[in-house]
Formats: structure tokens, C-alpha cells, sequence
């Protein structure tokens, strides 16, 4: 398993080792003790969810807030996507700077999304399954979004704006610089 932290270097892809032979492949997705040797400190993931989604459907940008703040490792099983990553850390030297990395069923890469980034991707191929373990339950209360389409956050997205697919929900985010509801830069949110 290798892991590579991205230019924000909170962020981290993960590769992990495949076995593969005329009958197929072996590899594993998640090594806890790998994963906390490498960041120098623990993360208890608490719930694993996945969604099945066609070409253009864009979910996100997604966060909560503290306490219930999440880390999600994700992963691709079919299909790819346009995974992103979005520092809205306040006072951070990357804030409003983005990772975006295709994830695919072929490469098998997954990426760390920390705490204190929001969370988005969009889907480049049709029956794309979505994987993904939080650090943190579901919380409605302290579930917050940004716009995907913020001028400001430069993502490309690399499907046309009238191809995506979105909920009611992520048509109405605030632009970053329009919410209050972020995180501070420093805070140590797995203390």
C-alpha cells in the first residue's frame, strides 16, 4: 500500500498493492494500522456507505461541522469519477485550494479527505459505485455544502455544465466566501 500526500498535503491518495492472475484479483482496501502509521495518529471510521450513480450526476460539495466533523476515505468499485477535495479551513495557507483525482475501478486509487476539506465528485461513466467509510456519523443538523460551481474555486469539473446532474440540495449551496459555517485553520479536530 503507498501512500502520497497531494499539493494540499493533508490530502492523501492511497494505492493500494493488487494481486491479480488469470483468475482474477486480490487486494486489500483498508489497512487501519498502514493508514495511521502514515498520518501519526488514529482515525476510527464508523460507517461505510456507497451509492450507485450515472454519467454526470455531481454530489457535493459536501462537509459537516464539529463535532461531527468526518474524514471519509473513498473509493471507486465500478465505474470512475472526478474525486475533490476543497480546504475551507480558515487562515489555512491552501484555503479555497482544491485536489481533484480520478478515481476509477481500473486504478483502484482512493483519496483521504480530512477533516475541515468538503467533498465532492462527479460521475464520468454510467453504473459508477461510490465507496466510502466516515469517521463520524450522519449528522442533518451539522450537514453543510458549498457550490460546486464557485467561479472562485476554479474546479473542472470535465463534464458540461448541462450534462450534470444535481440534487435540489447542491443546486442552492453558498459560494464559499458566502458562509460563515467553516472550519478554523490549527484546530485539532481529531483531539
Amino acid at each position: 500500500m503507498q501512500f502520497t500526500r497531494t499539493d494540499i498535503p493533508d490530502v492523501v491518495i492511497i494505492e493500494p498493492t493488487v494481486h491479480g492472475d488469470d483468475r482474477g484479483y486480490f487486494v486489500e482496501t483498508f489497512r487501519e494500522d498502514k493508514l495511521e502509521e502514515f498520518l501519526g495518529f488514529k482515525i476510527n471510521f464508523c460507517q461505510d456507505n456507497e451509492s450507485k450513480s450515472s454519467r454526470g450526476v455531481l454530489r457535493g460539495l459536501h462537509y459537516q461541522l464539529a463535532p461531527d466533523a468526518q474524514t471519509k476515505l473513498v473509493r471507486v468499485i465500478q465505474g470512475s469519477v472526478l474525486d475533490v477535495a476543497v480546504d475551507i479551513r480558515k487562515g489555512s495557507p491552501t484555503f479555497g485550494q482544491h485536489v481533484a483525482v480520478k478515481l476509477t475501478a481500473e486504478n483502484k486509487k482512493q483519496m483521504l479527505v480530512p477533516r475541515g476539506f468538503a467533498h465532492g465528485f462527479v460521475v464520468l461513466e454510467y453504473d459508477t459505485i461510490f465507496a466510502y467509510k466516515v469517521d463520524s456519523y450522519y449528522s442533518p443538523e451539522n450537514d453543510r455544502g458549498i457550490a460546486f460551481d464557485d467561479v472562485n474555486l476554479e474546479i473542472d469539473w470535465q463534464i458540461l455544465y448541462a450534462e450534470l446532474n444535481l440534487s435540489s440540495k447542491d443546486k442552492i449551496q453558498p459560494k464559499l466566501h458566502e458562509t460563515n459555517d467553516l472550519f478554523e485553520y490549527g484546530v485539532d479536530y481529531y483531539a
